[in-house]
């Protein structure tokens, strides 16, 4: 499998406050966006996975959803996980 329980607690450990620090929104995004890369790059070889096609959609929607929730919250924290994962926004 692609995503390892290690590989999460690295995202956790580096975005997040500690390695069990799940639900911060910048350990989420930080999540989200190595999913996202994976199965662009996944579509990129099976344009007809249409299953596919719809996860990411929807993965695409709750990042946003978060990143949106962190902009009204704290502008800085959403503006360094921006910059620190390179999204365009």
């Amino acid at each position: 499998m692609y995503l390892t329980t290690d590989k999460k607690k690295e995202f956790f450990a580096k975005h997040g406050k500690s390695e069990t620090d799940t639900g911060s929104a910048e350990a989420q995004v930080a999540l989200f966006s190595f999913r996202i890369a994976h199965l662009t790059e996944h579509l990129k070889k099976n344009h007809k996975d249409h299953n596919t096609e719809r996860s990411l959609i929807k993965l695409v929607g709750k990042r946003r959803a978060i990143l949106n929730y962190l902009k009204t919250k704290d502008i800085e924290r959403y503006r360094s996980i921006v910059k620190e994962l390179g999204l365009r926004k």
